[in-house]
């Protein structure tokens, strides 16, 4: 660091701290104050800093004491042992002890030269030295390892550390530990040795290490970390249990070092043993009342078929749901295994018993020092004075994660204050929940674009979502201003506010430009965990106009200013595993707009639409993940009074239909080859995602293959030149998807196999967006 370097030119004397003991006590020195008499006196020199009477306090020799050897030679050693100074001395003179010290120098600061992969903070908070703390040798090479320690726990095992020390005035120092990061270790071989039932191929997409290829420059999963090959015997111990390898268990997990230090050969030894199938199973019920049988439709465990930790736990998951759905609050279920090892089954009995009565006392929540308590506690799925139940707080941790408010969340449960009570106390970490965004990208339908953004999810720690945003594209271009309450009035309700300023460039669907400024109330609220509706109100003004000279005649009747007052709703059923990445289960929303209550326009306008989600990979036996996607979706518009807009119909392409141009499917004019929408259309596609061909899934790439079908018709209009085609269009094609550092990035490549002759296609589609 420069000032530094400028100590140094001022000529302060740096010196290497050598990996070498503490000076350790001098014999001769006692051997020379050694002799016959009494001590009289205790004379302490050099002593600068230390208290003369600190100094005499760690002694053993005190006045009226033998001048013997034995007892100076302690003394010298308990004053080295102190860590408080670099050099002591003892002689005699006369009957008096001269005890001479030199002090160890105090540290002025710590600063760190060479380091890039990992900051100063992080490595300050590693070391025992600090500003102001007596500096020792042993010290800044107890230091220098920890740092090494840290390095290698980031896969760095070639980083080089070398603590020197710059003397100043005032027996301080400066110490500066210069360092040579180094390359990261990487994995370059993963073998596995005793798998007979799985490739190890197969067992290295289980694992979450990964050896080292050029495409996973953006990854870390090539690099060596001890802790992760703990997490790899821990995968691959719930893979084969998962799939019926009762006795399965990881013998070694052996990291070796490349003589070159720059790569590392992992070796895990397993011992598979025997795959075993579902024997007998029952339900056996040990509460007063409650029948059994009644629960056996919960389970979800089948006999005959392979054995699976993960199919047990969520069958007694099931059951204790089940039970307690019924009124046994406490109820839970353990199973009984029996192992046949003869016919390799394994019989299940699952016991449902009364588990202890225990109630919730109270719920502790510490490390919130900007969110209120209130907001963690709202997302609690049970109450104080309720029965604990494990299932309820695991969802509420998941909501509470599911907040984005904390880097870290952590509950436990503690003795309460009687034997049926406990404690659960909830401990988070938070982190920064402000955004400011200035991003670019290129989109198929918007073309480039740029936007700026300022937004608080936290809003002085109430929950609060504000919200500023500009996109400047140059076919779409958007001023938003927006807030929510997920929570307003402590209610289940979500409420909210929009205003925006949009302006569109549609002349390469129908001629004309489109502008809209307006607001919307929003408000939803949840049934259940599943079950959930919003409603809006809308009131915007739009403005058609810089109608091209040769637009259809349709298109320029639609030229002025309308109001738009409309109320929608949506009731959505969501049964996904995940709303971020879903891969498994459905959902169905049913949806209508309702405009005319003021304004000028008015329509009626319902839509349902559904997506199912269903993984191969189980079905199929595949290790990776496959998911076959379905969807459709169907919608109608009604218009009414006098003042019926093209720009409210619907439109088919682009998303919705790829391997069609944005509104190049449907109702045109074919005197213009302006789109007119139709106001009713349906769609229907099936995808298959799956993981590309030697590209990892932490990298977050997703390859898919689909096939989109539709149809768009009753324009609203007729005429000599309105061509409506009421049959199916149908595309196919490839795509990719890669959830970049940069922003989300979709490429796909349609083809339209089934298409009119005036339909608009479109065989490269591309979305970008980033932040940085």
């Amino acid at each position: 660091m420069p000032p530094l370097r400028l100590i140094l030119l001022a000529g302060a004397l740096v010196l290497p701290v050598p990996a070498t003991p503490e000076a350790q006590p001098r014999r001769p020195a006692v051997e020379a104050a050694a002799g016959a008499g009494l001590i009289r006196a205790v004379r302490i020199e050099g002593a600068q800093r230390i208290e003369e009477a600190t100094i005499r306090s760690y002694m053993l020799a005190q006045p009226g004491d033998p001048f013997d050897a034995d007892r100076l030679d302690r003394t010298l050693r308990t004053l080295f042992a102190t860590g408080l100074f670099r050099d002591v001395s003892l002689r005699r003179e006369a009957d008096t002890l001269v005890v001479t010290v030199v002090e160890n120098p105090i540290v002025n600061r710590i600063a760190f030269e060479g380091n890039r992969a990992l900051g100063d903070e992080t490595l300050r908070a590693e070391l025992q030295l600090r500003p102001r703390a007596v500096f020792t040798r042993a010290a800044a090479q107890a230091d220098r390892q920890r740092l090494l320690d840290i390095y290698a726990r980031r896969g760095r095992f070639g980083a080089q550390i070398e603590p020197k020390v710059i003397e100043l005035d005032q027996n301080r120092v400066d110490v500066v530990f210069e360092i040579a990061e180094g390359e990261s270790t990487l994995i370059r071989r993963i073998n596995f040795v005793g798998n007979r039932a799985f490739s190890s191929g197969e067992l290295s997409d289980v694992i979450a290490s990964r050896e080292t290829a050029w495409w996973r420059f953006l990854s870390t999963s090539d690099q060596y970390d001890p802790e992760r090959l703990s997490f790899d015997r821990e995968l691959l111990r719930r893979f084969y249990l998962k799939n019926g390898y009762a006795d399965f268990r990881v013998v070694s997990a052996v990291a070796e070092l490349a003589p070159d230090r720059t790569s590392f050969f992992v070796t895990f030894t397993v011992d598979e043993g025997e795959r075993y199938r579902v024997g007998k199973i029952d339900v056996v019920s040990q509460i007063r009342n409650l029948d059994a049988e009644a629960l056996r439709g919960a389970l979800t465990l089948r006999e005959g078929g392979w054995y699976g930790a993960d199919a047990v736990e969520a069958s007694m998951n099931a059951l204790a749901t089940a039970a307690q759905n019924a009124g046994y609050a406490f109820a839970e279920v353990r199973p009984r295994l029996t192992r046949n090892a003869e016919t390799r089954t394994i019989d299940i009995v699952f016991e449902v018993i009364e588990g202890p009565r225990v109630f919730v006392e109270r719920i502790d929540i510490v490390g919130n020092i900007r969110t209120k308590d209130q907001v963690i506690r709202r997302e609690f799925r049970i109450a104080e004075g309720d029965a604990f139940s494990a299932a309820r707080i695991a969802r509420s941790r998941q909501r509470i994660v599911d907040l984005n408010y904390f880097n870290k969340v952590e509950v436990s449960n503690a003795p309460g204050s009687a034997p049926d009570r406990t404690v659960v106390q909830v401990e988070v970490e938070e982190k920064a929940t402000g955004e400011l965004t200035i991003g670019g990208g290129f989109s198929t339908d918007s073309g480039a674009l740029a936007t700026f953004g300022l937004r608080e999810r936290n809003l002085v720690g109430t929950g609060l979502d504000g919200q500023f945003q500009v996109t400047l594209a140059q076919r779409r271009s958007q001023f938003d201003l927006s807030l929510t309450d997920p929570y307003f009035l402590d209610r289940n309700l979500v409420a909210g506010i929009d205003a925006f300023y949009i302006t569109r460039n549609n002349r390469d669907v129908s001629s004309f430009d489109d502008k809209r400024v307006g607001f919307a109330l929003r408000i939803g609220y949840e049934f259940n965990e599943h079950l959930r509706q919003s409603w809006s109100y809308s009131l915007i003004q739009r403005k058609i106009d810089n109608i091209e000279a040769g637009a259809s005649r349709f298109i320029r009747d639609q030229e002025g200013t309308t109001v738009l007052s409309q109320v929608s709703q949506v009731l959505t059923y969501d049964r996904r595993d995940s709303r971020i990445d879903p891969r498994e289960g459905f959902v169905v929303r049913i949806g209508t707009d309702v405009s005319g209550l003021g304004g000028d326009v008015g329509f009626f306008r319902p839509r349902l639409d559904g997506t199912y989600y269903q993984p191969l990979s189980p079905i199929l036996g595949l290790q990776q993940p496959y998911t076959l996607v379905l969807s459709a979706g169907v919608g109608y518009l009604v218009q009414y009074g006098q003042r019926e807009r093209i720009i409210d119909n619907f439109f088919l392409g682009g998303e919705n239909l790829r391997g069609f141009r944005r509104g190049g499917a449907g109702p045109r004019d074919i005197a213009t080859d302006d789109s007119l929408g139709g106001r009713l259309i349906w769609t229907a596609s099936t995808e298959l995602r799956f993981p590309l061909p030697f590209v990892s899934d932490d990298i977050g790439i997703q390859g898919r293959t689909f096939v989109d079908v539709g149809a768009l018709t009753d324009p609203g209009v007729s005429g000599t030149n309105v061509v409506d085609d009421s049959s199916p269009r149908v595309g196919i094609g490839v795509g990719v998807a890669w959830r970049s550092p940069f922003g989300l990035v979709n490429v796909d490549l349609g083809w339209a196999v089934v298409k009119k002759s005036y339909d608009d296609t479109e065989l490269f589609r591309f979305g970008f967006g980033t932040r940085f």
